[in-house]
């Protein structure tokens, strides 16, 4: 393609003289992301590449199934620009797929395997997608069923692809067609996929990120993580997740010519034999998974002794947690806190130990802009806590297709309202102090209230409802929704609630932890429900207001 090549429908691109400027400065580079795989085949062809249970690929046979799989896409008719939302569990097919894609121009939209009909119906809806690729079963949910489902309201959905047993849909394994390397048709100013939002106002948005921004951000994560072609990383968070895929994730070790072990579960009893047997140098979890591995560190048999960088990130780790991971890990600890719109921060390498313990890192480029403000858009001074407002060359200027939140959420001069409260040090180190927008973060999982709130209102014994974040040890946030029934004598019970919510499929980790009943929810001063009473009444046993 040229450089005039027309951008999808629907994306916010950089403005014209801060793509040339980044452009200038070398950090966008013009390259697809289908390259990074292409590049390390060519410098790395016999380097193990992706370790998924008994099949070891290396660099070239890797780069050469992913062509062979975009053959085959490219004859069951998928073309440049069509969208694809792709739900896949941690296994091989997830990258085969993701590069595949990348390489014909094809958007993948990145479903988590957690994701039911509810939320899939809305990505395929707001993306106008033209195929669904899934597996047949996992943690015993038969994803076809709801293909099925899905695929009988939106008419424009023409392709069910299954990994697995297809059933009367397309078996990815029959898609592999053999042949010549493919040329890539991709534009690198053009977005490479979606991602999906937090959801902080209803059901998640999709984030556009362009081939250029998305590299440099792989890239440089990549370099200040010290990766190499010895690198071997464990994948344990969902793949599709922004922290595990480039924060450097998979992608940064691709790029480095390292090897990618897939797990399913990051239970450490799961993880430790592979991370002895594989030799894993680094790896990426939330804090609440973070807190089992330490625990579980004291008691297992394993070698741990290869493992010399653990990520935590998704939430803010508590700094007493943080301080155990060298002594019963044996590892150095590093910090990232960034989000799928784009910033990321990292604890440096070099940190001393209150930094790497207590803060969430700084920026990962000398290009990101930061502001720090206060409800009226004012700087706040040195060291207060404010909102984060970012943009930079990866942090990207609008969600796809959707004008009227944008302009909620971006600046006129182009910076995203983050929706996170920081205080940053004399370092330029950051400390997350919360969220001013109106999520939970349930263990780095985001629960938007308004969306469960609004699933739990369609019950007919629900008058009003008001779902809030609760501490949790390890979660670091639960969800708590408090009641208003039609009838205090005959409320629903917390257990039809919870299969009512299910059969609108929502995703579990959204149902409420907790349900509490008032005879009335308390309010504000204008007459909005007063949530911030609501989570103070958590903290006072037996309490409620």
């Amino acid at each position: 393609m040229t450089e005039s090549a027309p951008l999808l429908d629907g994306f916010v691109p950089w403005p014209d003289d801060s793509s040339e400027r980044f452009r200038a400065l070398g950090l966008w580079k013009g390259e697809s992301l289908g390259d990074l795989l292409r590049n390390s085949a060519a410098h790395y062809p016999q380097n193990l590449a992706l370790i998924c249970g008994d099949r070891r690929w290396r660099y070239l046979e890797f780069d050469q199934r992913a062509d062979a799989l975009a053959r085959g896409l490219r004859q069951l008719g998928l073309k440049p620009h069509d969208r694809v939302v792709v739900q896949l569990p941690n296994i091989a097919e997830f990258y085969l797929v993701c590069f595949a894609l990348f390489r014909l121009g094809v958007i993948p939209v990145f479903a988590l395997p957690a994701h039911r009909r509810t939320e899939l119906a809305h990505f395929v809806s707001m993306s106008e997608a033209v195929a669904y690729i899934t597996c047949d079963m996992d943690a015993a949910f038969d994803y076809r069923q709801m293909a099925r489902e899905i695929q009988a309201q939106h008419p424009l959905l023409s392709h069910i692809i299954v990994q697995g047993e297809a059933q009367e849909f397309s078996a990815l394994e029959s898609l592999f067609l053999d042949g010549g390397p493919v040329d890539h048709i991709t534009h690198p100013a053009d977005v490479a996929f979606l991602q999906l939002s937090g959801g902080s106002t209803g059901l998640p948005k999709l984030i556009p990120r362009t081939h250029d921004d998305y590299a440099y951000s792989v890239r440089e994560s990549a370099q200040l993580c010290a990766l190499n072609d010895t690198s071997v990383y464990l994948c344990a968070l969902p793949a599709a997740h922004n922290f595990p895929l480039s924060s450097p994730g998979s992608f940064g070790v691709f790029y480095a010519g390292g090897c990618v072990v897939m797990v399913r579960h990051p239970a450490p009893e799961v993880c430790f034999p592979l991370i002895e047997t594989e030799r894993v140098t680094i790896t990426a979890l939330v804090p609440p998974i973070a807190l089992l591995w330490l625990d579980s560190a004291r008691r297992q048999p394993h070698d741990l002794s290869s493992l010399t960088l653990l990520q935590v990130g998704g939430a803010r780790f508590a700094p007493e947690a943080a301080k155990r991971v060298r002594t019963e890990l044996g590892c150095t600890l590093q910090q990232v806190f960034g989000m799928a719109e784009g910033l990321v921060n990292y604890t440096r390498l070099e940190d001393g130990e209150y930094l790497t313990t207590h803060t969430q890192g700084y920026p990962l480029s000398p290009y990101d802009e930061i502001k720090i403000v206060d409800d009226g858009d004012c700087l706040v001074p040195p060291g207060e806590p404010g909102h984060l407002l970012t943009r930079g060359p990866y942090t990207i200027r609008g969600y796809y297709k959707a004008p009227e939140h944008n302009q909620r959420s971006f600046t006129d001069d182009g910076y995203y309202r983050t929706g996170d409260i920081v205080r940053r040090l004399a370092t330029g180190h950051l400390i997350v102090e919360g969220r001013a927008k109106d999520q939970i973060n349930r263990g780095g999982e985001k629960i938007d209230a308004a969306e469960v709130e609004n699933h739990l209102m369609a019950h007919p014994s629900v008058r009003d409802v008001a779902l809030v974040a609760m501490p949790d040890a390890w979660l670091g946030e639960k969800s708590c929704a408090f009641i208003l029934p039609c009838s205090f004598d005959e409320k629903p019970r917390r257990q039809d609630l919870l299969i009512f919510l299910r059969a609108r499929g929502i995703a579990a980790y959204k149902l409420p932890d907790r349900i509490e009943y008032l005879p009335q929810l308390p309010k504000t001063g204008v007459g909005k429900i007063d949530k911030r009473a609501l989570r103070d009444s958590l903290t006072k046993t037996g309490v409620h207001p």
